[in-house]
């Protein structure tokens, strides 16, 4: 089980994702400076305790109206190679740990093999502030249907509302938080047909 420490991280990870956010290509902002504020999400263990593993979502009420995004993070020790440079989101100091290198997940093999985990029914989403305790909110409708390991995932980067609670076979449906204190739920990922 992940441990989650409470401590300072340097910059932090709001500071990271507002100067990496406009460059990703599913940006939904109109080149104004995002301001982004914390929304959501959840945690996945890495069973071999290596790399830290959050799915952060985060509003930015830059525009007219805010927009939900799903960040996917992989927390490591060291860099992570042959991966392209776009990947890296930015390095931190994290007051414990040291020097951690942060990825966007949909690019760090471990973050995908353990979504595709969850995905399949083999891993138990896990809070996202609170060390060992599963997040039931997180659902995964039809685990298995098609999630091993060669399976592919879409990660649905800019998040939509839907009042339907009933996801479609192999989607993952978590909630998050808009700025004005609504709660609201979405497919976060799915398992793709090849």
């Amino acid at each position: 089980m992940a441990t989650i420490h409470h401590t300072t991280l340097t910059p932090s990870k709001l500071e990271l994702l507002t100067a990496w956010l406009p460059g990703q290509s599913w940006y939904a902002g109109s080149g104004e400076t995002p301001e982004l504020v914390k929304a959501g999400g959840f945690r996945l263990d890495d069973p071999e305790g290596e790399v830290g593993i959050e799915f952060m979502v985060v509003a930015d009420t830059a525009g007219q109206e805010p927009v939900a995004y799903l960040v996917p993070l992989g927390y490591r020790g060291a860099a992570l190679e042959d991966v392209p440079g776009e990947a890296l989101i930015g390095t931190s100091e994290h007051g414990v740990l040291g020097t951690r290198w942060i990825y966007d997940g949909a690019h760090d093999p471990v973050v995908l093999a353990r979504l595709r985990a969850l995905l399949g029914g083999e891993a138990k989403p896990q809070q996202q502030n609170v060390s060992d305790t599963p997040d039931p909110t997180v659902i995964v409708h039809g685990a298995g249907a098609g999630a091993g390991q060669g399976a592919d995932v879409r990660i649905n980067r800019v998040l939509r509302a839907t009042e339907a609670e009933q996801g479609s076979p192999g989607s993952l449906v978590a909630g998050w938080t808009w700025p004005d204190g609504t709660a609201a739920r979405g497919e976060m990922a799915a398992v793709t047909p090849r």
